[in-house]
This record gives C-alpha cells, sequence and structure tokens, in this order.
C-alpha cells in the first residue's frame, strides 16, 4: 500500500459521514482517534491519499468499530450505531476539554487519557470542582487527587462485594467503629 494510491470512493466518504453524525469536527475526531490532524483532513475532505492501515484501524476504533466493519458494511448499516452511546469513556474525555480550565487539570487529561476516560461522570465533576480552588490544586496536585478518586472507587466497590455477603454484619461494626471516629461532632 503506498500513500499516493487514490482512496477507494466509498472509505473516505464513509468516515466523513460517519465522523459527521457523531457530532465531531475534524479537531474532535483527530484528538479521539489520536491522528495527526493534517491525516484527519485529508480523510474528512477527500484527500487524494489512501490511508495506511494503521489510519482505517484508529479511525475505525475512535468510531467504536472493526475495521471490517468499516471497511464492509454500508454506511445505512454503520450510521443507527453512531447514534448509540459514545465509545467508553468519550463523554468523560469531551466534558474534561470542554470544562477544564486549570492547565494543570488540561495537562494531566492530556497526559493520562485512559485514566480519565475510567473516571465515572461523578468523579469527573469532582475533578471540574477540585480545579475551582488554586490552593487545592497547588497543594494536592492533580494527579493525587485522581488518585483517591480511583482509590475511593475501588474500595467502595470492595464494600459492596463484602456487603453482599455474609460479612455484611462484620462490615456493619468495623464501619461504624471507623465512623464514630472519624465523623464530625455535631
Amino acid at each position: 500500500m503506498t500513500p499516493d494510491t487514490p482512496i477507494p470512493d466509498g472509505l473516505a466518504a464513509k468516515i466523513a459521514r460517519l465522523v459527521e453524525e457523531r457530532g465531531w469536527n475534524q479537531e474532535d475526531f483527530a484528538r479521539i482517534a489520536k491522528l495527526n490532524r493534517q491525516t484527519v483532513r485529508q480523510i474528512l475532505l477527500g484527500g487524494s491519499r489512501k490511508p495506511h492501515n494503521a489510519t482505517v484501524q484508529a479511525c475505525a476504533r475512535a468510531l467504536g468499530l472493526s475495521v471490517g466493519e468499516l471497511r464492509a458494511l454500508p454506511l445505512d448499516r454503520l450510521l443507527p450505531r453512531m447514534h448509540g452511546p459514545p465509545p467508553d469513556g468519550e463523554e468523560n474525555i469531551r466534558r474534561l476539554y470542554e470544562f477544564a480550565t486549570a492547565p494543570e487539570v488540561r495537562a494531566w487529561v492530556e497526559r493520562h487519557e485512559g485514566r480519565a476516560r475510567q473516571l465515572t461522570p461523578d468523579e469527573v465533576e469532582e475533578l471540574l470542582r477540585f480545579q475551582e480552588s488554586p490552593a487545592a490544586v497547588g497543594s494536592v496536585g492533580v494527579e493525587r487527587f485522581v488518585d483517591l478518586l480511583e482509590r475511593r472507587r475501588k474500595l467502595v466497590e470492595r464494600v459492596k462485594a463484602v456487603a453482599g455477603s455474609e460479612y455484611l454484619e462484620a462490615l456493619e461494626l468495623f464501619v461504624g467503629l471507623l465512623y464514630d471516629k472519624v465523623r464530625p461532632e455535631g
């Protein structure tokens, strides 16, 4: 496959239509697919070069499709899929890029996009609220704050597992003792 080979009529147009259906612009798609903006521009505007296999794989993955589906299925069968939920964590990433105003938070998201995708919507909201306190961002740091969010999520998952077992009473006693130690007087 040489880069100067013309793009088959359908593939670039199909990708462009699916990207449009998702509501993404060129910059969104480049970021989501982890592709160079110029490469995305050539694909979406019907450039004269055939995309490399790795590029087609990145496009398919970003669209939540397999390469085989992207290449073989007709557009009318793929379009309904674009109305389903976005790929895992995509909404989190979109919200973080849209609303993260603190440079430290934006930099963390860019460096740790995989971890950012795994945050729950509530954790994303907590991170966005966290950035509103420059003193907290400076003293705690974004990495430490996200680490605490992740540790808490893991702990809650474990507590739920124990709560659904025969050890519920032991869990209640233990949590009761800890709660009495940390709860504010009032």
